[in-house]
């Protein structure tokens, strides 16, 4: 894993986690500046079946014939609700039904808040697609099979009012949402600021974060990269991005502990999506083709 920076001095020697947060400034959908829906022209039913990767499914999930996923989604571009106010989209969305074609089986996304999907996988959701980084936390609870490289990113009002300096946060109002690796570094920030310290402001919603920064009630926002970046761009100039992207690190579909056989299904079916080029294209078609890895892993290792 590549060296990841840190937000001070004064936590060089601590662990950074990053992870995806993300979306619009409209709750659960994403528009363009211009008012107009958000849309991908990507169309995962372009992607069937293949054989030697339906065979690696477990006859357990592959018996109703459909791959329940539990996903967020209120992360633009990664996940969030359509222009019809009910329809999963997003990269994350479109790589769900791409990897359900290949076993053969129908992507059955269901909506959850973020930190109740890990909790429930194996139990109400095959497998969890919602922008989780890889973490040593994470990888104790479940298997993780990695396929896209994302790091974070703070974003402030266009012009910067307050003078935001990254250096120097103790003091700030911060928003950022409930349950991300980006909460877990600025709590860890915060025990440095001493009697100066952060007003962190959190939300299930990361939609909320967004809208919130928007309507001056924090001062920043801090949220996975390719999110953040696609925030500042629906905002109608509302918003600009601040300092270098943080910490890239693998996110990755989340499945049980110890389920080999999926495991081996889900690398099986993520290895041929960056093979043949579909993996590549879907980022693309969101504007983060720069994230795409070109292995699949299984548990990689982090710091």
């Amino acid at each position: 894993m590549r060296t990841r920076p840190v937000l001070t001095a004064a936590i060089a020697a601590a662990t950074v986690l990053t992870m995806s947060a993300c979306t619009s400034a409209s709750q659960g959908s994403a528009t363009t500046s211009s008012g107009e829906p958000a849309a991908a022209s990507f169309d995962p039913s372009s992607v069937t079946k293949d054989d030697a990767v339906a065979a690696l499914v477990p006859e357990a999930v592959a018996a109703d014939g459909k791959l329940t996923i539990g996903s967020d989604l209120t992360y633009a571009p990664a996940e969030f609700v359509g222009a019809d106010g009910k329809t999963p989209t997003g990269f994350d969305i479109d790589i769900a039904h791409a990897l359900a074609n290949l076993m053969g089986l129908e992507a059955d996304v269901q909506s959850s808040t973020f930190d109740a999907i890990i909790p429930s996988i194996g139990t109400k959701y095959e497998i969890g697609i919602s922008s989780f980084t890889v973490t040593p936390e994470r990888l104790e609870a479940v298997d993780m099979v990695s396929y896209i490289d994302a790091g974070s990113q703070f974003a402030v009002q266009k012009g910067n009012p307050d003078k935001v300096d990254l250096d120097h946060l103790c003091g700030l109002t911060i928003g950022v949402q409930t349950g991300t690796t980006q909460q877990d570094e600025l709590n860890e920030l915060q025990s440095t600021c001493g009697d100066e310290k952060m007003t962190l402001l959190t939300y299930d919603k990361q939609a909320d974060v967004t809208t919130n920064l928007v309507g001056g009630k924090v001062q920043a926002m801090y949220a996975d990269s390719p999110v953040t970046a696609y925030a500042v761009g629906q905002t109608d100039g509302k918003l600009e991005t601040l300092g270098d992207i943080r910490g890239a690190a693998p996110e990755a579909v989340v499945l049980p502990r110890g389920d080999e056989a999926m495991a081996k299904a889900v690398q099986a079916g993520l290895q041929k999506l960056m093979d043949d080029g579909t993996l590549a294209e879907i980022l693309e078609t969101w504007g983060n083709a720069e994230g795409a890895l070109t292995t699949a892993e299984i548990n990689p290792t982090v710091g």
